[in-house]
């Protein structure tokens, strides 16, 4: 199942990174890609945060991912390049 749209990252590799490294929120962010794609995480960001916090192994505190969006709104015509 494929938690992360933008970056294609599967709830399989997300768990697989957790337990392998031990991650917080950010660092499986940072080291799967996931919330860093073209929707700045506004799909997948809950489920990332979540899937951290719930891990057994990991006893510390938690910080949440933070929302960023994305610098200016851009039409849909404008990233395909059609013309008016």
């Amino acid at each position: 199942m494929i938690v992360c749209r933008c970056e294609e990252v599967t709830y399989k590799e997300l768990l697989e990174t957790a337990d392998k490294y031990d991650c917080s929120a950010r660092e499986l962010k940072l080291r799967t890609r996931a919330g860093m794609g073209y929707c700045g995480g506004r799909t997948c960001r809950n489920m990332v945060d979540k899937m951290a916090s719930t891990m057994e192994s990991n006893k510390r505190t938690q910080t949440t991912l933070k929302y960023q969006p994305p610098i200016r709104p851009i039409r849909f015509g404008d990233l395909g390049g059609h013309e008016k």
